[in-house]
């Protein structure tokens, strides 16, 4: 199988390839494709292509609903780099507190001066902060970066509230007894000194933070941006920054307007940028990638269910991807039927319009079998993974 990679992929990803596989400079060539930032929108997706693995969780990059028409599976990475975008999270709320980039700025200013160990006393009043330990955190969205940054702050001495109405088990477990589970998001608006948002763009948080929401934050409350550019307003942010009402805005998504905002801390989207995550990411990316070509098997899609058969161990293993509409398993079930295949294990998965049916059989089935699955209409694709 080929795989295209259209960014450079971290070595601990390609590694885990076995010989099963080729990397492939020809995108048009290959079954599955492995990218990072690479925006693929005005590409031409080839026929054999059926899967695409994002090394990160954002995947704004991707055609999403033009995938999954075309029978695409499209992979993320969450988590993966979590650890990267929490210590850095954790450094920009200390900057905010601190002024050391303005101290670093002095510094370089006045690199010339000989006396600068005695003006140094006298001028770094004008730097002073403070201290995080005892402030308010109130951290949106609790999914794999919130909940790390909500435990970080916690252990240092930050009393921290957390809100998410969707939070999985998973997260849950995770996090901190020392984290108070808030129901209203209100409640962080109102209370707390520091508020970090960790929530995914949609429809529904596109300018979450807006004049409204400002207005009810605390005087002098700082703001930490490192999920997405445009769940802030930029006009109404510029305004609060102008009136103190906002002491600082730590944005890791610098734009035309934020970074020429008073008291706005610019970072150019570091979030991620670290060796560890970029490995992370590889790894979990390829990892997905192997186990949906060879088994069917998806985690972690952003726009297929997920769904997961194990290592089949029957003649034979079809998938097919369809339209989420009634009748379909019957018709997908009464072909093989019909053929006398026997199904000796199905599931069959849900997501939005469309849906994934994996199915074991007891024999292989014939190219005519798979060609009367995909002349069913609603079909997108069939494959035989074994």
């Amino acid at each position: 199988m080929k795989l295209h990679c259209l960014n450079p992929i971290s070595k601990f990803g390609l590694d885990l390839l076995t010989d099963q596989y080729e990397i492939t400079d020809n995108a048009q060539d290959a079954e599955g494709y492995l990218v990072r930032s690479a925006s693929m929108h005005e590409m031409e997706l080839p026929e054999k292509l059926l899967a695409v693995a994002r090394a990160g969780a954002g995947v704004n990059n991707i055609p999403l609903d033009k995938c999954a028409q075309e029978g695409i599976v499209v992979f993320n990475t969450p988590g993966a780099n979590a650890n990267g975008v929490k210590e850095l999270v954790i450094a920009g709320m200390l900057l905010a507190a601190r002024d050391v980039v303005g101290g670093i700025e002095w510094c370089k200013a006045n690199q010339d001066d000989e006396n600068i160990s005695k003006s140094v006393e006298k001028s770094k009043k004008a730097f002073a902060g403070y201290e995080i330990k005892g402030k308010k955190l109130g951290v949106i969205g609790l999914g794999a970066i919130g909940a790390q940054v909500a435990n970080a702050a916690s252990a240092l001495g930050m009393e921290v509230y957390g809100y998410d109405p969707f939070i999985s088990v998973n997260a849950a477990w995770m996090l901190s007894r020392a984290v108070k589970h808030i129901t209203s998001v209100d409640t962080i608006y109102q209370e707390c000194d520091y508020i970090s948002v960790h929530v995914p763009l949609m429809d529904a948080t596109k300018k979450m933070i807006n004049q409204d929401v400002i207005a009810s934050m605390k005087d002098g409350v700082v703001v930490l941006n490192f999920a997405r550019d445009l769940l802030v307003d930029d006009e109404a942010m510029a305004q609060a920054l102008e009136s103190g009402k906002v002491r600082r805005y730590v944005t890791d998504f610098p734009n035309p307007n934020s970074v020429k905002m008073k008291n706005v801390i610019a970072i150019p989207h570091l979030g991620a940028s670290t060796e560890e995550s970029e490995d992370n990411c590889a790894v979990m990316a390829v990892q997905e990638m192997m186990d949906y070509l060879e088994n069917g098997n998806i985690k972690n899609s952003v726009n297929y269910p997920a769904c997961d058969m194990g290592v089949c161990r029957m003649a034979s293993r079809v998938a097919v991807m369809h339209d989420n509409v009634p009748n379909m398993i019957g018709q997908v079930t009464g072909t093989f039927a019909a053929q006398g295949i026997n199904i000796s294990d199905m599931t069959n998965k849900s997501r939005d319009k469309v849906a994934y049916t994996l199915l074991d059989l007891e024999t292989a089935p014939t190219q005519e079998t798979i060609e009367k699955l995909r002349a069913i209409k609603g079909v997108l694709r069939v494959r035989v993974v074994k």
